[in-house]
């Protein structure tokens, strides 16, 4: 009977035990923490310093930031859906969440391309004022971080799609993926509230 269920279950093999790469992905992440973590402080600090250049009240388009936002969080639901696929081992459901939750994240990023081509177009770049490196630094970041994911994306996509069955293995990077962009999530929301809104309100 146990052996049955080594069998049927691929992932709890002796060679692979997710748990301690999934635990070992949580570590990599607690680093991204304090990486944001500290490109919010400075953003704290250097908020006023506008070298009398444009506040963020003058800049930012609050409802542009929440399309943004909204694509974002619509595309954390679909790798949900995503993942649901995975662990029924259907490869169909899988990658076409996958596809849709990409096209999301992609569109987040040239949503986020176009604002930042606007603010340095009317003179607002990083380089006019220490608000302005430090909002370019913080959200740049995070959208260096989405450009990464949606590479690692795509990796995984064509694994699954060349092998016949879905394995242990992927699913254990699939989930990895998956706290990654939960996490981007998160950082998203406070990037919205604490450095859009906060700046115009």
């Amino acid at each position: 009977m146990l052996q049955k269920t080594i069998v049927a279950e691929p992932h709890l093999t002796p060679d692979h035990v997710p748990s301690q790469s999934v635990f070992g992905f949580w570590l990599y992440l607690m680093t991204d923490c304090v990486i944001f973590a500290a490109l919010f402080a400075v953003f704290a600090v250097m908020s006023h310093e506008f070298a009398g250049g444009p506040s963020g009240r003058d800049l930012f388009e609050i409802p542009g930031v929440a399309l943004e936002t909204a694509v974002l969080l619509l595309s954390s639901i679909t790798y949900g859906f995503a993942m649901l696929g995975a662990h029924k081992g259907n490869k169909r459901t899988l990658l076409t969440w996958l596809g849709v939750t990409f096209l999301l994240g992609a569109a987040f990023l040239v949503l986020e391309m176009r604002e930042f081509g606007h603010l340095i177009s009317v003179g607002a770049g990083p380089s006019r004022s220490a608000f302005l490196s430090s909002f370019f630094t913080l959200v740049g970041t995070h959208g260096l971080h989405v450009t990464l994911g949606l590479l690692w994306m795509i990796v995984l996509a064509i694994q699954v799609a060349r092998n016949p069955e879905l394995t242990g293995r992927e699913l254990t990077r699939l989930t990895c993926l998956s706290l990654f962009w939960h996490f981007l999530d998160i950082v998203w929301i406070g990037v919205f509230t604490f450095v859009y809104l906060a700046s115009v309100i």
